[in-house]
């Protein structure tokens, strides 16, 4: 048979213990032209062959046969034997399992990739994080992902445990908080086991999730010990995740060889959500609360609702609640009250973007057809860097938002910002052309 001589050419090419643990267990229930079918004692099993295994089966049998046959795997009917430590213990585990176990702190069930909604402002976080999960390396192995509060990495980083648990349920895996690192090796120092502390991390880490970076600022030994792990996993080509509330150029009290070892793969950044995004949001959440929110009120709500993600879930709660106690669906008086209490109502009137855009119109006598025209002239386009500057530092608009008010898109609003930064620094007339509309919008 051919999976017989496939079997025979694995047995040459891995170890005796590697052999005997992940092939020599596999049996072959159908073989034909077009299909060879493997049976696997669980699903476990079965995942850990797919992921380490099957790409090595399939090179064999291309070497076999001009054409071959499209492998399958499937989980045998017959119940899988377990096997016992060598250590004599009489604890059970599966075979060919490393005595390193996987940390993984508690989990939110809603925080998976089906539940997180993506657009503009995460895009390339969420993509990236889809490709990790799946070791696909489009992004490389190591991600730095920043964020304020309540716009979604733990979200994300979360979904990505979610899906290696439920497809690769054999990664060696740990996922933690900086703050949780740091005191497991405290008190692996205190009782000298600090050798294990690191090898679990080292030796028995296929991905390392960290999040909240940002708090290891001034821990000079947790540092260390956490750029030793990364400097290995890195260039063992593990994948690694670390989030920060902070750019990790801003952070004070951080080692610079560790700084520049967390940054050393890709960095990204999460948004607040634009108006689109925000819509879909409060869509999804509201269907997922039972609440029946008609297409005003959403709208409405996401007009107001800017930048933290938890605000347009304590809106929702809030506007469930009084539809609750007055047993009435809602309308807008009910959804005004709520914003009311939020103080957002007051706050967006006063100054958002509009506002910003017809400030800026009035003080250079520019109209807001010409501010959103596509006319480069310096008359017209310096006004509008000046627009979209202040809105960026007065607003929590995304620059997708910024953008849409000038016909523009992100890229351009960061441009702005970057020339209107260094022109403040550079030229005194502009300088005071900022302070003087600064006070304006403060007043």
């Amino acid at each position: 048979m051919l999976w017989d001589t496939v079997k025979n050419s694995l047995s040459s090419s891995l170890s005796e213990s590697e052999y005997s643990l992940w092939i020599r267990p596999l049996s072959c229930v159908q073989e034909n032209d077009d299909t060879l079918q493997i049976a696997c004692p669980d699903r476990f099993f079965c995942a850990w062959v797919k992921e380490r295994y099957l790409g090595l089966i399939e090179s064999n049998l291309r070497k076999m046969t001009d054409a071959p046959p499209a492998v399958s795997l499937t989980v045998s009917t017959r119940p899988p034997v377990p096997q016992q430590e060598e250590n004599g213990s009489g604890q059970l585990r599966l075979p060919g399992m490393d005595t390193f176990k996987s940390t993984i702190r508690s989990l939110h069930p809603s925080y998976t990739f089906d539940q997180f909604m993506t657009g503009e402002s995460n895009m390339l976080a969420r993509s990236a994080c889809n490709a990790i999960a799946a070791a696909d390396y489009t992004f490389g192995n190591n991600l730095f992902m920043t964020s304020g509060t309540g716009l979604g990495k733990s979200h994300l980083t979360q979904a990505v445990v979610h899906q290696v648990m439920h497809a690769a349920p054999g990664t060696r895996m740990h996922y933690l908080t900086a703050q949780q690192f740091s005191a497991e090796m405290v008190k692996s120092i205190r009782s000298n086991s600090m050798q294990q502390f690191s090898n679990r991390f080292i030796h028995g880490c296929d991905l390392l999730l960290v999040e909240d970076v940002h708090t290891l600022a001034g821990k000079t030994k947790t540092q260390e010990e956490l750029n030793n792990v990364l400097d290995y996993l890195i260039k063992s080509g593990k994948r690694v995740i670390m989030t920060s509330a902070i750019p990790a150029r801003d952070i004070k009290g951080l080692d610079e060889d560790f700084r520049s070892r967390m940054t050393s793969g890709l960095i990204t950044d999460i948004e607040a959500p634009e108006y689109k995004t925000r819509v879909s949001i409060i869509r999804h959440k509201a269907a997922h609360s039972n609440l029946s929110l008609q297409d005003d009120h959403i709208h409405f709500l996401a007009e107001k609702l800017q930048g933290d993600i938890r605000r347009i879930e304590s809106a929702l709660m809030g506007i469930k609640a009084k539809t609750s106690v007055y047993n009435a669906p809602p309308d807008m008086d009910i959804v005004r009250s709520v914003l009311k209490g939020f103080g957002e109502l007051q706050q967006q009137i006063r100054l958002n973007g509009k506002t910003i855009r017809d400030i800026i119109s009035s003080q250079y006598k520019i109209s807001v057809e010409e501010l959103t025209s596509r006319s480069r002239k310096r008359v017209v386009s310096f006004p509008r860097q000046i627009a979209m500057y202040l809105t960026r530092k007065y607003t929590e608009e995304s620059l997708a938002d910024i953008g849409n008010l000038y016909n523009r898109d992100h890229s351009t609003v960061l441009y702005a910002i970057k020339v209107i930064n260094r022109d403040i620094a550079q030229k005194n007339t502009v300088r005071q052309q900022v302070e003087l509309l600064k006070d304006k919008l403060e007043k």
